[in-house]
């Protein structure tokens, strides 16, 4: 490896998870870039049914675009009462261009219409996918367990989390603050492991692969 680091691309164009991420991958050795900074446009189609498959698929894909080392997620909620659903269809689950309110509108639909009463057990769960060039794709998984309300609260955060309960703080994870949803959420645990499989990588000298990885 050579003496400068490789920069980093973080492939997403959510604005809320690449701000969360940015903060989560502060101790990255690797400068980090967005696709905007990369200059990147293309789309890529999340077609796996895990959220490791559809991990994979983007931070192969944007590596090639890229020519740079490439982090990817794919994070999704899995509610028990829907037997795991939405799952990786979660950004998608009320349809292509629905809004984070529709979103939740429709998930507690389907909840109220499952007969199970609330709240709902459920977790979030981020997989992290490292590419590097014609070496394996490295995935890191971290998981936050809840519950889901009936009704949102809290405005600090995006996506389903005004309607995730963590019922030891007694609060949704839009009411924590941004510090301490870093420490605690499933994007925090999956990063704490993907930086320090960047942090091996920055002291790997002979660049050799590593094994996939977990958390």
């Amino acid at each position: 490896m050579s003496s400068e680091a490789p920069r980093l691309l973080v492939a997403t164009r959510n604005r809320g998870k690449l701000r969360e991420l940015t903060s989560l991958l502060s101790g990255c050795p690797f400068p980090l870039v967005s696709l905007d900074d990369a200059g990147i446009d293309e789309d890529v189609a999340e077609t796996g049914s895990t959220l490791e498959e559809n991990a994979t698929l983007k931070a192969e894909a944007y590596a090639r675009l890229s020519r740079m080392p490439t982090l990817a997620d794919d994070s999704g909620l899995e509610v028990e009462a829907l037997d795991g659903e939405p799952g990786p269809l979660s950004a998608r689950y009320a349809g292509e261009g629905a809004s984070d309110q529709e979103r939740i509108a429709f998930l507690v639909e389907k909840l109220t219409a499952s007969g199970r009463e609330p709240p709902w057990g459920a977790r979030f769960r981020c997989a992290l996918a490292i590419a590097w060039q014609s070496e394996p794709v490295e995935v890191v998984i971290g998981d936050c367990q809840g519950v889901i309300i009936e009704e949102p609260r809290g405005s600090n955060g995006f996506g389903y989390d005004p309607i995730f309960l963590l019922p030891e703080l007694g609060r949704t994870m839009a009411e924590l603050s941004s510090e301490r949803k870093n420490r605690i959420s499933h994007r925090a645990r999956a990063a704490q492991a993907a930086v320090a499989t960047l942090k091996r990588r920055s002291e790997d000298a002979d660049g050799s692969p590593h094994r996939h990885s977990r958390a």
